[in-house]
């Protein structure tokens, strides 16, 4: 048992935290809310991940999912919010236990882009931009990720 201290709304929160819940119109379309997390990754259970790897092992679905979507002319990037920072071409994604999570990227241009975020002020708009390099296929950075969760986790990487 661990000293640390929970306020009881932080004691609720990390009981829900493996339940999800929506309503949508289009249910043709499954959503990142409609998979399982890879496993435990790292070997450890939900109870036992930090609000960074947990929040990481999420967002992994969504972007995954996103890219399922897209045709072969696009790649996901990430929108801003609130900034005139434009957008990030995702490359990479990681987390720095125990509540923040990276994105690692270039804007259209380019220029390289590092976006730091805590968990509680996580905000991601994913986007659909055209491929950086005409020709080569496109960079599926979420279809790596979870197959690196998988890896993790002691399973057979899915493939799609």
């Amino acid at each position: 048992m661990d000293n640390e201290i929970k306020t009881a709304a932080e004691a609720f929160e990390a009981e829900v935290l493996p339940r999800r819940y929506e309503v949508r119109i289009d249910r043709e379309n499954l959503q990142a809310q409609d998979e399982e997390v890879p496993g435990t990754a790292g070997g450890k259970s939900v109870a036992q991940k930090s609000p960074a790897q947990w929040a990481y092992e999420r967002i992994v679905l969504y972007l995954k999912k996103f890219e399922e979507q897209l045709d072969a002319d696009h790649e996901v990037a990430m929108g801003f919010t609130g900034a005139d920072a434009g957008v990030l071409r995702i490359v990479g994604m990681g987390y720095f236990d125990p509540d923040i999570i990276t994105f690692y990227g270039a804007d259209p241009a380019g220029g390289r882009m590092q976006q730091i975020q805590h968990v509680s002020q996580l905000n991601v708009i994913l986007r659909a931009l055209p491929k950086a390099v005409k020709g080569e296929a496109p960079n599926r950075i979420g279809f790596r990720l979870v197959q690196d969760l998988e890896k993790e986790a002691g399973q057979q990487p899915a493939t799609t």
